[in-house]
């Protein structure tokens, strides 16, 4: 799914017009962005986990030619499903 067809779809269950569908769901990721910037675990109860990781610095190879390089630390995040979103893709 694209963002695009997440925004029709945001805007058909909601009842909400494209641009008020589109409003909503950036205004989603710029908040879930800038919490786990800060170093906050954002929970959506049902649903799942987004949790800020701290990835070290660490030895690497390049796929393309085999050379070993330095990756530098680096922050990501890692998505944790819930219990009932689990429970809906096994059902």
């Amino acid at each position: 799914m694209t963002k695009s067809e997440l925004v029709e779809a945001i805007a058909d269950r909601a009842g909400l017009n494209r641009t008020q569908a589109k409003d909503a769901l950036e205004a989603f990721i710029a908040s879930v962005s800038h919490s786990l910037k800060a170093g906050q675990e954002v929970r959506l109860v049902g649903f799942g986990s987004f949790v800020p990781v701290k990835r070290p610095a660490g030895a690497a190879r390049n796929p393309r030619t085999g050379e070993p390089v330095v990756r530098p630390a680096s922050r990501t995040c890692k998505f944790k499903a819930g219990e009932a979103l689990k429970n809906s893709l096994n059902a």
